[in-house]
C-alpha cells in the first residue's frame, strides 16, 4: 500500500461550492435559475472552525493510551512483556504501549505466575529493587549486570544460556502475521490472538 506524503493533498481538499462561499463572504448574489433558491446560512464556510478535528500536538490518537499503543523510536506501537517456562511455552502476557520500559511491569508480570526457582532476563530487567523483590519471592535472579552498574551482581552464567527459550517463543508468534503486524484496534483482540496463538504452541510442544 501506498501512502501519500504529507504535504501532497488532493485536488479537491477543503473545496467550499461557490453557492457556500457567496453566501459565506458575500461575494455576490444568487444566480437566477442557476440554482435552487431559498435562504442561505451566513456561516456555511467550515473553514472558520479552526477546531473540528483532535486537537494539535497531543502526539498521538485519542484513545491510544487505553489500546496499549505508545509511540517508540520505531513509531506507534506495542510491546508485548511475557514469561515462558523452560521448555519456550508462554505462561503470563502482558501488553503495554511501545514506549513502556520492560522493568516496571516486572512484577505486576511476574505475579500472574508460581514462584519459580530461577527467573532469566536479560539487561533490561537489571534493577535493584527487582532482584529484591525476588529474592523476597524466593526467586534468585538471573540477569545480566549494565555496563554502567557501580556495584555488580553476580548471576548465573551457564542458567543464563537458556534465555534463549524466551526468544524462541517471541519468533513463533511473529510467524503469525496477525501477530508481527498487528492489525487489531482493540488491545482485547491482539491480546486474544496472542492467548490463541500461545495455546496452540503449548498443544504443539
Amino acid at each position: 500500500m501506498v501512502r501519500l506524503s504529507a504535504g501532497v493533498r488532493p485536488a479537491d481538499h477543503d473545496l467550499q461550492s461557490l453557492r457556500a462561499l457567496g453566501a459565506a463572504w458575500c461575494l455576490g448574489t444568487v444566480v437566477p435559475r442557476a440554482c435552487l433558491t431559498g435562504a442561505l446560512d451566513r456561516d456555511t464556510d467550515d473553514r472558520r472552525y479552526p477546531h473540528q478535528g483532535t486537537p494539535l500536538g497531543l502526539g498521538r490518537k485519542r484513545g491510544e493510551q487505553n489500546q496499549a499503543i505508545g509511540r517508540s523510536r520505531g513509531g506507534r506501537n506495542t510491546k508485548v512483556h511475557a514469561i515462558a517456562d523452560a521448555r519456550g511455552r508462554l505462561l503470563a502476557i502482558l501488553l503495554s504501549g511501545g514506549e513502556v520500559h520492560d522493568c516496571p511491569p516486572a512484577p505486576r508480570l511476574i505475579r500472574r505466575t508460581k514462584a519459580a526457582r530461577k527467573l532469566l532476563g536479560d539487561k533490561a530487567y537489571d534493577s535493584a529493587e527487582l532482584r529484591h523483590w525476588l529474592k523476597r519471592r524466593g526467586t534468585r535472579a538471573v540477569i545480566p549486570n549494565r555496563a554502567n552498574r557501580k556495584q555488580p551482581f553476580s548471576f548465573d552464567r551457564n542458567a543464563y544460556k537458556q534465555r534463549h527459550r524466551i526468544e524462541n517463543a517471541f519468533c513463533r508468534l511473529k510467524d503469525f502475521r496477525r501477530i508481527a503486524t498487528r492489525y487489531d484496534r482493540l488491545a482485547r483482540n491482539f491480546l486474544a490472538s496472542i492467548c490463541l496463538v500461545a495455546a496452540v504452541v503449548w498443544w504443539i510442544l
